[in-house]
């Protein structure tokens, strides 16, 4: 039972017992209850120190001291409490006794009024599969060693392994079984997501472990995951709705289940807690699931730069003609300003450190953002200090911010929830991306990774388990290659990763001396020359990568003399050059400037220059078709070029122009795949140590009205603003922009909007179409056959279901991603991850919550089917999603399925 003190004269604050029952305390997690409070009028508590708070109990107790002339409650002497001092003042008593009743402190209960009810029992949140802990081990009398360790609170089977030796190598393994339960458990049945617009039914279960039955009921709690807000309402749902009763006998299990339906523009995440009050025995359970949309997010953009001393003005025509369609729906308008297109750079970092696939080229990209942001933070001490003001203690407190699988799934498929938060929380994430500590623990890991998952010859494939892929290797090589040239990469300091890059080079030799003697056959038997042009896209790349690691000089000049490999490749450079495309000429220009070759090297520069074309509005570019191939990338081409005209023309005012392209294609934070955001990076630390200067600030109005920013980051010239969609105006796209300083500043305005999908006009037509079936398997004298699953068919729950997905390409394909969205009621059956071959096909499945993931290295022409099983797991009517397929590095190059609905009883 709980003390009871009823407020008399003579019965005022003094010390008090009670015997108090603990399930288990955790008074934080409890909910706030209101009861009478008393008005001090300023009544002073003897200097403060009269309520001593509990701040958590055990099984073995013993009784706290009281603070000086204050009291606790003396509960059973063979107690212990941890006990921990609260400072009170006057006013705030009330406050105090209000937020920790919960607690078991004290309560004021006024004659004749009731006893309050005991505090529900704490909801179980940590429901991590895997326990882990310090072992600590301690031998009792007899010499059995005792291991003392805290359970996560899933209810379920645990495996514990241990193994133990002695100093003679003597060893033993232990298998042993823990299960973790209660008398009365609640067991949730969650999806992995729910998707926006779904009408879905939340299932649970209710266990009885007691002796007899028990009656009560179950409630279904939701919450926003970022604010904590309550979400019932919003999601279909009443007082009375919210309550199911249950009746369990003795050692059954009783099911549960709510219906709710998602908003259509709702986004983000939402806690669910569900718990079961059984009078003798309560329990709760609580998770996090994300919620995922069918629109579609497009981002517009308009680049502003704005030479020194000079006033613009910008028109941003798409916005201006918003209003022509009906369904279109602002979500966020961005302006942004720096005079150090570094700042572009750094900003763009944690894209690269967070991206979600598992490929190689992602990996390393994690590595070398991570690396270059150490190195930034190191070099740049202006930009250290704006991320040091930008840390705060407060950050990272919501549920969204701390589970980073959730964060990982919002990312991929609704990047921009994360993207729509508060300027401040935005600041303090980036920052703590940036924490020296951190990133140094990131690239460790990335290194680790990236050496378990080196091939024996030195390549990498590109996801485990596939083929050694010349390509991946060279980019990773002349990635190391950009490193060094920043400065941010010392093989003498970084040994491991040294010794990774030293066999990925033997690996690149090996594949060039490989592909010369197959020519050198071809010579011999009369079907080659070795005058023609055999110089390909592979034996390009490697000139390049290559030529980071041993620039190869004339042998007159007291350089290395080149392998005769190399030595052909490069004289093939020098008379094949032309018509290789931009992004290969731009190689072979640095190869043959870093190899001793000028001249050759000057020529390719010229004749890029005089195909070049050079607008106040987009900077210097060239006006070609972009393909899906490696080499026909426009963000990597121009991040080339940037090199090109930095290093071998040294022509300051073309890398000027040339960025202006870069930054025009720009969205918001990054640009438009991983190896585009790490060339681009790349082009835009080029020189950038000096960039960084106090200037004045950046004259900007919208639609005639002038912003006056809150505020600049020190030392870096930069601004940024956003507004909601509700606060952006179609007048806001007319820009006008006076720059007071003589150096140039860089800007940009985003427009971020939801459009239906069939009103997205394509890039271009692509090779690509797909069609997806759905199956359902059902038992037959002859086994089973396959049904397909008409529109508006009803399934049941357990239904076993066959995915069908048929795509077509015209032309082969490098790269490719092919990407299955499936209802939220449906439950994969591989859940492993691993290299799969199918009708000569080899892929890489990779089966996350949201969808199942397909990643093909090369894809040659024709049909291609993929299939792979799902059972129907819950009740509702639910959207099916898309299957979306795109060339991973060139994604304007996409094409996506019908959309269905799925209806299941």
């Amino acid at each position: 039972h709980y003390a009871r003190v009823h407020f008399t004269d003579r019965n005022t604050f003094s010390q008090h017992g009670g015997n108090t029952r603990y399930d288990r305390t955790r008074p934080e997690r409890y909910p706030a209850r209101r009861y009478r409070e008393l008005n001090w009028f300023g009544f002073p508590l003897w200097g403060g120190r009269d309520i001593s708070l509990m701040r958590a109990a055990h099984r073995r107790m013993e009784a706290a001291p009281a603070a000086p002339g204050g009291f606790v409650h003396d509960l059973n002497p063979d107690a212990r409490y941890d006990m921990e001092e609260a400072e009170v003042t006057a006013g705030k008593v009330s406050d105090i006794l209000q937020d920790n009743v919960a607690g078991g402190v004290v309560r004021f209960i006024p004659p004749g009024e009731a006893e309050p009810a005991p505090p529900p029992a704490p909801i179980r949140r940590n429901l991590n599969e895997t326990v882990f802990f310090f072992p600590e081990l301690r031998t009792d009398n007899d010499g059995n060693i005792v291991l003392k360790f805290t359970m996560n609170e899933a209810l379920t089977r645990w495996k514990l392994l241990t193994y133990a030796h002695t100093k003679d190598l003597q060893q033993a393994i232990s298998v042993k079984e823990v299960v973790t339960q209660k008398e009365l458990m609640v067991l949730a049945n969650p999806p992995r997501f729910l998707r926006a617009g779904d009408e879905f039914e939340f299932s649970a279960k209710v266990s009885n472990l007691s002796q007899e039955t028990l009656n009560g009921s179950a409630t279904l709690g939701l919450l926003d995951a970022n604010t904590l807000q309550p979400l019932e309402t919003s999601f279909g749902m009443t007082n009375i709705s919210r309550v199911v009763n249950f009746s369990t006998p003795a050692g059954q299990s009783s099911p549960l289940g709510w219906k709710i339906k998602v908003p259509e523009d709702f986004s983000g995440a939402v806690t669910w807690q569900v718990f079961a009050d059984g009078n003798k025995f309560k329990d709760g359970e609580e998770s996090t699931v994300p919620v995922v949309t069918n629109r579609m997010l497009v981002t517009e953009t308009l680049p502003i730069t704005v030479r020194g001393n000079q006033t613009k003005n910008f028109v941003f025509e798409n916005l201006k003609n918003a209003g022509a369609s009906s369904s279109l729906k602002t979500h966020n308008y961005t302006l942004e300003f720096t005079s150090n297109p570094a700042w572009y750079a750094v900003q763009a970092l944690p894209y690269l450190m967070e991206f979600p696939h598992e490929c190689s080229e992602q990996i390393f990209s994690r590595f070398y953002a991570n690396t270059l942001a150490s190195s930034v933070v190191e070099k740049m001490p202006n930009i250290k200090r704006v991320y040091e003001r930008w840390k705060g203690t407060d950050a990272m407190k919501s549920n969204l911010s701390k589970n980073q699988d959730l964060k990982y799934a919002l990312l991929e498929e609704t990047p921009w929830v994360l993207g729509a938060q508060d300027e401040e929380k935005q600041k303090q994430n980036i920052a703590l991306l940036f924490d020296l500590n951190r990133m140094a623990d990131e690239r460790e890991r990335a290194v680790n990774i990236l050496a378990e998952r080196q091939l024996e010859n030195g390549g990498w494939a590109w996801f485990p388990g596939g083929r050694d892929s010349w390509h991946i290797t060279q980019h990773i090589v002349s990635g190391f290659g950009h490193l060094k040239q920043l400065g941010a990469f010392d093989a003498e300091k970084d040994r491991e990763a040294a010794q990774m890059l030293d066999r990925a080079i033997g690996y690149c030799d090996a594949k060039l001396a490989e592909q010369y003697r197959e020519l050198e056959r071809l010579v011999q038997e009369g079907k080659a020359k070795w005058d023609d042009d055999h110089l390909d896209g592979m034996a390009i790349h490697y000139l390049y990568a290559r030529s980071f690691f041993q620039p190869i000089s004339d042998p007159q000049q007291g350089g290395a003399k080149p392998g005769r490999e190399h030595s052909y490749y490069l004289s093939q450079a020098e008379k094949y050059w032309l018509n290789k495309g931009l992004y290969q000429e731009g190689m072979l220009a640095l190869a043959l400037h870093r190899s001793g070759r000028p001249d050759a090297a000057q020529r390719i520069v010229a004749s890029l220059r005089e195909r070049a074309l050079v607008k106040e509005e987009l900077g210097m570019f060239w006006p070609v078709d972009w393909g899906f191939y490696w080499y026909q990338l426009p963000v990597e081409t121009q991040a080339l070029m940037v090199e090109v005209f930095d290093e071998v023309a040294q022509d300051r005012k073309a890398v000027e122009e040339l960025r202006i392209w870069l930054l025009k294609n720009k969205q918001t934070n990054r640009w438009e795949s991983t190896k585009a955001t790490a060339e681009a990076v790349y082009a835009l630390l080029l020189h950038g140590d000096n960039w960084l200067q106090n200037t004045k600030p950046v004259q900007v109005s919208l639609g005639g009205k002038t912003l006056k920013p809150s505020e600049y980051e020190p030392g870096t010239g930069y601004f940024k603003q956003n507004w909601s969609g509700a606060e952006v105006k179609n007048s806001w796209s007319n820009i006008k922009v006076e720059n007071p300083n003589s150096n140039m500043v860089w800007g940009a305005a985003y427009w971020q909007y939801f459009e239906d999908l069939d009103k997205i006009k394509d890039f271009q037509k692509t090779p690509l179409t797909i069609v997806k079936q759905l199956f359902k398997e059902e038992n037959s004298p002859t086994g089973p056959v396959l049904k397909p699953v008409a529109e508006g068919q009803t399934l049941q729950r357990g239904d076993k279901i066959k995915v069908r997905i048929e795509i077509r390409v015209d032309r082969a394909m490098e790269y490719v991603h092919l990407k299955d969205m499936r209802a939220a009621g449906f439950e994969p059956v591989n859940v492993l991850s691993g290299y799969r071959w199918q009708d000569g096909l080899g892929y890489y499945e990779s089966t996350k919550d949201l969808a199942t993931h397909f990643f093909i290295d090369y894809l040659p022409r024709g049909t291609f089917v993929f299939e792979y099983p799902l059972f129907v797991s819950h009740k509702g009517d639910m959207s099916n999603g898309v299957t979306t397929m795109q060339c991973m590095y060139a994604p304007e190059f996409t094409s996506h399925s019908k959309g269905v609905r799925v209806k299941v009883e």
